[in-house]
């Protein structure tokens, strides 16, 4: 199985995740935030991760819990996935909610970088700041060491969008850590390292 238990503490929050990639969707999330919370557990469900997450906010700032929660998930996956071998290495869904429409690409190169391109009109969705979905993966993408691509096809309502963003990358990322059975012992990479 690979597994991660993660920690992070700071003067402005205390985190703690336990991650199996190898799971079945499996999510005990307490962030603090309601709208973040389900959208961690479709994260979860639909990447078939069983992911707990328990916060602690020191500050009571959302902008820290959801950079530092992203900061330590992506930590956790990068350290479950050890070595990469046998890992496909890229994923990408196009994914519909009614009328949105999300494409997300996964690649988990060891090279960092993120490219959110969706136009959200509202600056909340519940209690959550939409500001902070692009920030949410950048920081991501930095703590797994991977590139992310997601990019809006269509959508109109708010709460369509951001669900589908979360579901579309839970689908993509699924694919990537997935084990490639014909090259079960191969590092993804012609450089021989990820």
């Amino acid at each position: 199985m690979r597994q991660s238990v993660k920690e992070r503490k700071t003067a402005e929050t205390e985190i703690k995740i336990n991650l199996n990639i190898d799971g079945c969707g499996k999510n005990k999330i307490n962030t603090g935030i309601k709208f973040f919370d389900h959208m961690l557990q479709q994260l979860a469900y639909h990447a078939c991760f069983d992911l707990e997450i328990d916060v602690h906010s020191i500050d009571k700032d959302n902008h820290h819990i959801i950079e530092d929660v992203a900061i330590t998930i992506g930590s956790a996956i990068s350290e479950a996935l050890g070595d990469k071998k046998g890992i496909n290495r890229y994923g990408e869904k196009i994914l519909p909610m009614d009328e949105a429409l999300i494409l997300s690409v996964v690649d988990i190169s060891g090279r960092v970088f993120s490219k959110v391109d969706v136009k959200i009109k509202d600056e909340k969705t519940s209690d959550f700041e939409t500001v902070m979905l692009s920030h949410f993966f950048s920081s991501l993408a930095q703590s797994a060491l991977m590139t992310i691509h997601i990019k809006m096809l269509d959508g109109q309502d708010t709460h369509h969008i951001i669900e589908a963003v979360f579901k579309s990358f839970a689908k993509a990322i699924k694919i990537a850590v997935s084990i490639d059975e014909k090259n079960r012992n191969n590092i993804p990479s012609t450089k021989g390292i990820l």
